[in-house]
């Protein structure tokens, strides 16, 4: 049928129509450009920085996969399939789950603005570039944000929480479960419940931990869980997953104002994802081939199991541990018991620039780590172990990598 059509405008060329021909009206001023008249061409890196990671070959194939559309009865059961995995990965039975058409950021954006309207109290726990962001988001909608700051490195106990619930009575806490910009993985247990004696909501990202540690979004008193696709998951950025409470439902669909974002109105998006019970009416056009990745994602660490991703996760991490300590580095996160095992910091070692450091592993090894975020600038190396990417094989590569750019980069003495 292409064939056909194309073999149909070569003979017809241009046609008259009405007396004036079909034909632009202008010349054009710019040129195809010289560099899209090439081949794309993509380096093969291993991404062991916080994220993205490194795409599965199962997801890889996802992504080749032709378009169908987005209001299509198969389209809306590859929907469904994926509101299960979010489910399971979650551990939540909320019905209220769904997957946004854009970056964790815009999960975050989705949270905020359909739970707070102006004027409402919002407490942020700010240890990290999220918090900073989190505050930064209430303040543009009018919310009163009261930040919790802690320094990088630093997580907030039931104390820290009760005092500022008390002191602010806010109607939503944000919590980071896995700061990736200074590597804290935060405790969950006991301050959902805590946030209800107080009728607060609690709000937790877990885009650089879902997958990689546990997290019961039911169990734990978690009314607004986001994570996204590009971390642990090993999707392509650009979608993320969400689940709402019947707590915080009941506060977006007992709002007095309109959200912010109509492209972000959770009555819309659970419309479109079939959590309404209500025929499916037309929103926006969903990133069709991202959510077969997206899909596929869930689908791989469905067969895996969550308990055996955990596992894995942290047998890689500890091993990594083990092996920046024979290099006489330092992990920037002092307390086991608080340290993130999907991104790892390490303290910048004293005398180098990290800047020389990361380039060097980039560019002689093909290995991209990072340096700090947010106020872990200049503070730390970031190394991630991400879904497939968390292996022993790995680990090896990067220090190896390691161990010859502390060896060829420039040091000051001094």
């Amino acid at each position: 049928m292409f064939q056909a059509l194309a073999r149909a405008s070569v003979v017809l060329g241009p046609q008259v129509v009405g007396g004036v021909r079909a034909m632009a009206s202008h010349q054009l001023l710019v040129a195809p450009p010289k560099a899209l008249l090439k081949p794309l061409s993509i380096p093969n890196r291993l991404l062991l920085g916080p994220g993205p990671s490194n795409l599965a070959p199962r997801i890889l194939a996802a992504g080749g996969l032709q378009m169908i559309g987005h209001m299509h009865k198969e389209m809306f059961q590859i929907m469904d399939e994926i509101k299960q995995g979010i489910q399971y990965v979650f551990q939540t039975e909320n019905p209220l789950t769904l997957a946004i058409s854009g970056s964790g950021h815009c999960a975050l954006e989705a949270a905020v603005f359909n739970i707070l309207e102006p004027g409402d109290s919002f407490l942020v726990g700010v240890n990290g570039v999220w918090g900073q962001r989190a505050a930064d988001i209430g303040e543009r909608i009018g919310a009163r944000v009261h930040p919790m700051i802690k320094d990088p490195g630093g997580h907030y106990t039931l104390q820290d929480v009760e005092e500022g619930l008390a002191q602010h009575k806010p109607v939503l806490l944000f919590l980071t479960q896995g700061e990736s910009s200074s590597g804290v993985l935060q405790p969950l247990d006991g301050y959902g419940a805590l946030c209800h004696r107080y009728k607060c909501l609690l709000l937790v990202d877990s885009v650089a931990s879902l997958g990689g540690t546990p997290i019961y979004m039911d169990q734990q008193g978690i009314d607004v869980l986001y994570s996204g696709s590009q971390k642990v998951l090993n999707s392509p950025p650009g979608t993320s997953l969400i689940s709402f409470s019947d707590k915080a439902k009941n506060k977006i669909y007992g709002r007095k104002t309109k959200p912010v974002s109509f492209y972000l109105d959770l009555k819309w998006l659970a419309n479109i994802w079939g959590c309404d019970d209500q025929p499916r009416i037309y929103h926006h056009t969903t990133p069709v081939i991202g959510l077969y990745s997206l899909r596929e994602s869930l689908a791989l660490i469905a067969e895996q199991g969550l308990e055996n991703s955990w596992r894995r996760h942290r047998e890689a991490t500890e091993y990594l541990h083990e092996r920046l300590r024979g290099l006489g580095l330092q992990l920037f996160v002092k307390d086991p018991a608080i340290r993130l095992p999907t991104v790892t910091t390490v303290t910048a070692p004293a005398g180098y620039n990290w800047r020389d450091i990361v380039n060097y592993v980039m560019d002689h090894f093909d290995i991209e780590i990072t340096g700090g975020l947010g106020p872990s600038v200049g503070k730390v190396l970031r190394i991630g172990l991400l879904g497939c990417n968390a292996t022993r094989e790995n680990v090896d590569r990067v220090i190896y990598a390691l161990q010859e750019a502390l060896q060829h980069c420039p040091r000051n003495k001094l």
